[in-house]
């Protein structure tokens, strides 16, 4: 392999890879960062969809998850951190995410995502075994206050809805991608 055709996924994975872990040098400044960030996009999703906090204060959990993604031309790639609250027990599990993938498209964004577990099963699935998902088409045009910030919920698989918030970013893309999720060890 050439370095010209492992530049672009170096750049990615560069750019992606700060944005796996909140903002802090210690564990705690970690936690609470994340914390900051769980609070404030809840409190941007209600404004935006009111009836999402009856949908999260009656379900079995959720998680809010600040994501990162960058598609370069057939390469994408994303990363990011989240909070998984499970309703039932009040634990809380730091979380990452990393997705790649191949398909065309051009931008960056920053977005953040909020999932609804309506089964005790499909949560106790995704905090102990991760979750894999796959395939996406979007657009994206936001900046500042400026553009749209969707955030109607999807049915992603049994048991999981999924708000999308976008805060920043340009991108249209239709890509094969997969993404991963997992504890983050050091914070959990």
């Amino acid at each position: 392999m050439s370095i010209r055709a492992i530049s672009p996924w170096a750049a990615i994975l560069f750019l992606v890879a700060g944005c796996m872990s909140p903002e802090g040098d210690t564990a705690q400044e970690k936690r609470s960062a994340a914390q900051q960030m769980k609070a404030e996009t809840l409190a941007e999703l209600y404004e935006l969809e009111p009836q999402a906090r009856d949908q999260i204060s009656q379900a079995a959990g959720y998680a809010v998850f600040s994501n990162v993604g960058v598609h370069i031309i057939l390469l994408s790639a994303g990363g990011g951190h989240g909070v998984v609250e499970d309703n039932r027990s009040s634990q809380t599990h730091y979380m990452k995410m990393a997705t790649g993938g191949l398909g065309l498209g051009l931008g960056a964004k920053d977005f953040r995502g909020i999932f609804v577990f309506t089964s005790e099963e499909a949560l106790d699935q995704f905090v102990d075994s991760g979750w894999d998902a796959s395939a996406q088409a979007d657009a994206a045009a936001k900046s500042e206050d400026k553009g749209d910030a969707w955030a109607g919920a999807v049915d992603v698989a049994p048991g999981i809805k999924l708000y999308q918030i976008t805060k920043n970013g340009l991108a249209l893309q239709a890509t094969i991608q997969g993404t991963k999720y997992w504890k983050d060890e050091e914070l959990s």
